[in-house]
């Protein structure tokens, strides 16, 4: 397999994964609703329910990330409606167009997300046969997961990552976390993370599309879960920035966050070893190292 599909590529894990294929001599296109300069582009439109035919008949794999950030906006019915919809509609829209072509590409590696379980599971260490959860991101997760899985009755390898909180120098979690001028944990603070290092996520995804084993639900996350507060102190020395060991009270989130509160306030602890168990090796296993790599730029 030489060409590479990708939905989303212009967020922060598609341009990583990008990186990667490409140093690695690989193809890579991305699908997008508008032309990108210097990328080979396929267009389509989610909405319209439209896709360049020829997309399909070029790849060789997909690695499908589109869907509206979660975070990125409060959640009004309308949002909770793309964030749904971003999902369920572009992942149907790749199965209709790889269902009318008898070229089909010969796998798909599709992004889920922890939330499948929850937003907040307590202490539980959960792994992909656990029950989901039922609330609005549970809910979401599985309606997309159910449309992936689609691909499986074209005969297409179908791998979904349920991505746990994606650590990186620029952009994702840390950049929210290390906003205020100090940092703090939120609520109680002991809530998990279950974190992964960017490149190792993008490792993991190519991982996935490469080994012919590789098949259904994996958790994308790093071996070692940390609570809000040790990853916030932390990221926070890694930084050079001021800790407070004084968490942000939850009503307070609430009035700021709405619904969305639930999302930080819970959390999950979520294994690995499925994926480690399918010959995935990380490169980085513990936060400190992390971290270290991702503010003193160590040689990844």
């Amino acid at each position: 397999m030489k060409k590479i599909l990708i939905t989303g590529g212009s967020g922060l894990v598609g341009k990583k994964i990008t990186e990667q294929l490409e140093r690695e001599d690989y193809e890579v296109a991305w699908l997008s609703r508008s032309p990108k300069e210097g990328r080979k582009t396929f267009i389509w439109d989610v909405e319209k329910q439209e896709i360049d035919p020829y997309a399909m008949r070029w790849a060789d794999a997909i690695i499908h990330l589109a869907g509206a950030g979660v975070a990125d906006k409060r959640w009004t019915e309308k949002r909770k409606r793309e964030i749904l919809d971003s999902r369920v509609e572009s992942t149907r829209l790749l199965f209709e167009a790889a269902r009318t072509e008898e070229e089909k590409p010969k796998v798909i590696v599709s992004a889920s997300a922890v939330g499948y379980y929850g937003m907040d599971t307590g202490d539980t260490l959960l792994n992909e046969e656990d029950k989901p959860g039922d609330d609005f991101l549970a809910e979401v997760v599985k309606k997309w997961e159910k449309e992936v899985k689609h691909f499986e009755s074209l005969h297409i390898r179908t791998v979904m990552l349920r991505i746990g909180i994606v650590l990186a120098s620029e952009g994702g979690a840390l950049s929210e976390i290390l906003r205020p001028p100090v940092a703090a944990p939120l609520g109680t603070g002991e809530q998990f993370m279950s974190w992964i290092h960017l490149s190792d996520l993008a490792r993991m995804f190519r991982h996935a599309l490469f080994n012919d084993s590789v098949h259904g639900v994996y958790n994308a996350v790093g071996p070692k879960p940390v609570t809000n507060r040790e990853l916030t102190e932390k990221a926070a020395k890694a930084k050079g920035k001021p800790f407070v060991n004084v968490g942000v009270p939850k009503a307070v989130l609430r009035v700021v966050l709405g619904e969305m509160a639930q999302m930080v306030l819970g959390g999950n602890k979520v294994s690995s070893l499925k994926i480690q168990s399918a010959g995935y090796k990380f490169r980085y296993n513990d936060i400190g190292d992390a971290l270290g790599q991702l503010f003193y730029q160590y040689k990844e």
